[in-house]
């Protein structure tokens, strides 16, 4: 039994979480495996489309910034946002848990991918990093407080990139779980009032399903615009 709405982000609150979450998961991550694998089928069929879409997708945005010129980041970028888009949208299943909305997996996925552009660009070119801190025709009274200022900005930027889907995915998940409170509140009054909550679930579980992509698109794209401040020289 769920001691409150929060409560639904912990699988260990609840007996029927702990009992098929795990299952479930695996189920539909050995299926989604599967599926991403159709591109390697000798006859190609109608579900080779849906994992080359996001590909398509990710490798356009990739080639639009100085990441296509990393070696290996377009890959790494195609698998992060295939992943995300797999998680969030199993988020939404009954009894899936929902890790997405948990910092522990959105930090573990932002940090890394931070601080492996960061420390690539330091190592390739010091001083192009360094002065990429200061803007060009800025006064120099200005100067520290630039510096300061540019240094913050990168700094925060991987807490800013996990805050943001772990926060939008759990209001999302927070929403539908009281919509279904008073769903099955509304069973008891009339019957107008309950097919009006149960309608407006179902169309906000298909805008949540459109959130789950759009976050996904948003990770992935901070993360290779991040990839703009790698000096190329």
């Amino acid at each position: 039994m769920m001691a409150d709405i929060f409560s639904s982000f912990d699988p260990a609150t609840c007996s029927v979480y702990s009992t098929f979450s795990p299952s479930v998961f695996w189920f539909l991550s050995f299926f989604s495996i599967t599926l991403l694998q159709a591109s390697f089928w000798p006859t190609p069929s109608r579900f080779t489309w849906l994992p080359s879409f996001p590909i398509e997708v990710m490798n356009s945005q990739a080639s639009r910034t100085f990441g296509i010129h990393l070696k290996g980041f377009p890959s790494i970028l195609v698998s992060l946002f295939l992943l995300l888009i797999i998680l969030n949208l199993m988020g939404l299943l009954p009894y899936v848990f929902s890790s997405t909305s948990h910092l522990l997996l959105s930090l573990s996925l932002g940090l890394p991918l931070w601080l492996s552009l960061i420390i690539s660009a330091i190592i390739y070119a010091p001083k192009s990093f360094t002065a990429h801190l200061l803007p060009s025709g800025a006064p120099d009274w200005l100067n520290p407080f630039l510096v300061l200022i540019e240094t913050v900005s990168i700094c925060v930027r991987f807490i800013t990139l996990s805050f943001r889907i772990a926060a939008n995915m759990s209001a999302g998940h927070v929403l539908l779980g009281l919509m279904g409170i008073a769903a099955s509140s509304s069973i008891f009054s009339s019957l107008f009032t309950s097919s009006s909550i149960i309608l407006i679930q179902l169309g906000y579980t298909i805008f949540e399903m459109g959130i789950c992509l759009i976050q996904a698109y948003i990770f992935c794209l901070l993360i290779s615009l991040y990839s703009e401040d790698h000096p190329s020289s």
